[in-house]
């Protein structure tokens, strides 16, 4: 019933993006000829908002283009990677000349040199003056073009800062260079790579050999990742690793999991609230675009924090919550909880009832809040009568 779901959502997500594709014709002065480019924005994008979103450049845009978008597509309709811009760029006769390559470096040279200048030099800035574009830039190529690919990592400040290389055919002395590129990084950079055991055998073997040189690399810069599909020729695996490839380079974007939960917040040092604005600092800081910390987010956090016994964590919860989102109950509610469980019983109280004049959360509402506030007045006047009786049985004394 999932995978049927799943595959009728693609259906119409596919169906969707041929609707929403616009092709645009960009005179080159680099190239001295004009370009066809597909572009597709993001189904809400407002030219006048200030949200930005990453640019997808996608080489040999007319197959490559579709799949791209399709899984985009499919993974910001659940929120697993931001909205992006796709931009594909149509090389039709040209891809020879486009992918012209140093037999012995494997770099782009004459026609080649004069491509790479086109995209460094004219489409991105003009992406960048025209969209409401991030700086997280990403270079998909397939074959010979995920050779080409690679040679944008060789400028000072890498053009691109994610690289999707399926089944690139490596050229001359690329793959090395590439590797020496990578180990000496002192930007960040996401660098994914596929083939399949059913891949040309030459291109197959040289991305192995690649893969054993980068994983040898120790750079805190690099975030490597590599699949060998099964089953798949050097044109079917481009599906499958697009899946993989989008996966892994937004595995940060997506909301928290349980796998996260387990294995980075349940033993972080500090308190959680340092972790998740940590976190979300480093989206801004990697993609270059805001994304808000959610309600569920917070409530996993308080999960865990009760489970490690940290009522700290509770109460800086409760506090961040109730910056983010004033008009809400969520963090004013916790940080009654936590005066309630240090025995601040006039502190929590008071906060109880600030909480039942702000909006309800889906799991805590004005009854449950009205329980916590009831029982803690009970508590307050059995304290203050025993108190009494106390006083009475010493004056009688």
């Amino acid at each position: 019933m999932k995978n049927s779901l799943l595959l009728i959502i693609s259906m119409l997500l596919c169906a969707q993006i041929s609707a929403q594709v616009t092709y645009e014709k960009f005179e080159s002065r680099k190239l001295n000829s004009t370009r066809q480019l597909k572009i597709k924005l993001p189904d809400n994008y407002d030219p006048e908002s200030e949200l930005k979103h990453p640019v997808i450049i996608v080489f040999d845009g007319e197959y490559l283009f579709e799949p791209v978008g399709g899984q985009v597509s499919f993974q910001t309709y659940f929120d697993e990677m931001p909205e992006s811009i796709i931009v594909g760029v149509i090389h039709g006769k040209e891809r020879f000349y486009d992918s012209y390559f140093d037999e012995v470096s494997g770099l782009p040279v004459e026609s080649g040199q004069r491509f790479y200048n086109f995209i460094a030099q004219e489409l991105i800035p003009y992406l960048d003056a025209n969209y409401n574009t991030s700086k997280f830039k990403v270079a998909v190529g397939h074959n010979v073009m995920g050779n080409f690919i690679n040679a944008f990592l060789f400028h000072e400040t890498p053009v691109f800062q994610a690289y999707i290389n399926l089944s690139p055919d490596f050229k001359g002395a690329m793959s090395q260079n590439v590797v020496t590129r990578l180990e000496w990084l002192d930007k960040d950079i996401f660098y994914y790579m596929a083939t399949s055991d059913k891949d040309i055998k030459p291109i197959r073997q040289t991305i192995r050999t690649t893969n054993t040189s980068i994983n040898a690399i120790d750079n805190q810069h690099l975030t490597y990742y590599y699949d060998e599909l099964k089953g798949d020729s050097h044109y079917q695996l481009v599906t499958g690793a697009l899946s993989k490839a989008m996966d892994r380079i937004f595995e940060l974007y997506k909301p928290l999991d349980e796998k996260e939960l387990k294995e980075k917040v349940l033993p972080y040092e500090g308190t959680l609230d340092d972790y998740i604005v940590d976190r979300y600092e480093r989206i801004d800081e990697l993609f270059g675009i805001f994304k808000p910390i959610s309600e569920k987010e917070l409530e996993q956090l308080i999960t865990v924090a009760e489970k490690r016994e940290d009522l700290e964590s509770v109460y800086k919860i409760g506090k961040l919550a109730d910056k983010l989102n004033p008009n809400s109950s969520f963090g004013t509610y916790y940080m009654a909880l936590y005066a309630e469980k240090l025995g601040k019983t006039k502190r929590a109280v008071k906060l109880y009832e600030s909480a039942l004049g702000l909006e309800d959360m889906a799991h805590i509402d004005r009854e449950f809040i009205m329980s916590h506030l009831d029982g803690l007045k009970v508590a307050e006047e059995d304290t203050e009568t025993e108190i009494k009786e106390d006083e009475d049985e010493n004056e009688e004394n």
